[in-house]
């Protein structure tokens, strides 16, 4: 059995910073053409591509798109801040949000990248519909994070700005926020995070999901994962970043083993 990290086509360059990293983790190479098992992270062709997926393709494309995962956290339930799809943002905001502001999210966006608060000028081509998101105001502003592989979640942390940063409303690393590892993970986080992955297709394979504290208990803002949209930040220092690649590596393989490391799991020497 072949098995690769897919980085096909015009969209490959996108990850040139990770590529290598996640073929190490995994023993196997990196391919233009599928293998038997991959790890798809980017593919130009009309259709899925050859052999089976790790990260299933219609889970890969719910991470990519913020409006396909409203949907999915509706039907099964994920707590979340008060979200709507909207065909137009013209007329009064939507009722209910306790800080009184909403978030209109790029829809296939990461990092925050595009953003802006209702009211705020939205260019013609937006993607509709739009989504439109009660906007949870932390002091400070801060994220928290779980990761899950082969559904198992792990690697409990926070985004935070420096204490000489300036804060941003955006907590995201591109604008400056920082991780930092704590300990155990709350009942809830873990509870609300395990239902997003699973409406998301993603428990069982690999994923990320992001998570703001409330009065009414923990609130799932997005997942991500490892795919064509993009891929999930290994820059978070150790060792929160050699589980990554442990726990990814480990679940990819269960599941066709066995795994082709001897021993305890390390990355596979450069070659």
């Amino acid at each position: 059995m072949r098995a690769v990290v897919l980085n096909q086509g015009g969209g490959a360059w996108a990850f040139e910073a990770v590529v290598e990293r996640l073929a190490r983790a995994l023993w196997v190479d990196v391919s233009d053409e599928p293998g038997d098992w991959n790890l798809v992270l980017a593919w130009d062709g009309t259709e899925p591509p050859g052999g089976r997926s790790f990260v299933p393709p219609a889970a890969a494309a719910v991470a990519a798109d913020k409006r396909l995962q409203v949907e999915r956290f509706r039907e099964h339930g994920v707590p979340t801040p008060r979200t709507v799809l909207l065909d137009a943002l013209e007329g009064p905001p939507p009722s209910g949000s306790a800080s009184g502001r909403w978030v209109v999210k790029y829809p296939t966006s990461s990092g925050a990248s595009g953003h802006r608060f209702l009211g705020e000028p939205v260019p013609t081509d937006w993607p509709r519909p739009f989504v439109v998101q009660e906007f949870v105001e932390l002091d400070p502003p801060e994220v928290y994070r779980l990761y899950g592989a082969g559904g198992d979640l792990f690697g409990w942390n926070v985004r935070r700005f420096g204490p000489d940063q300036p804060a941003s409303p955006w907590v995201a690393h591109a604008t400056g926020a920082r991780y930092v590892h704590l300990g155990p993970s709350p009942a809830g986080a873990t509870a609300a995070a395990r239902r997003a992955l699973a409406a998301c297709g993603l428990l069982g394979s690999f994923g990320c999901v992001d998570l703001l504290p409330s009065p009414d208990g923990w609130l799932v803002l997005e997942v991500g994962t490892d795919g064509p949209a993009g891929h999930v930040d290994r820059d978070v220092g150790e060792p929160l970043a050699t589980e990554l690649d442990r726990r990814l590596a480990s679940a990819f393989w269960a599941a066709v083993g066995p795994a082709p490391w001897r021993g305890a799991w390390r990355p596979r020497a450069p070659r």
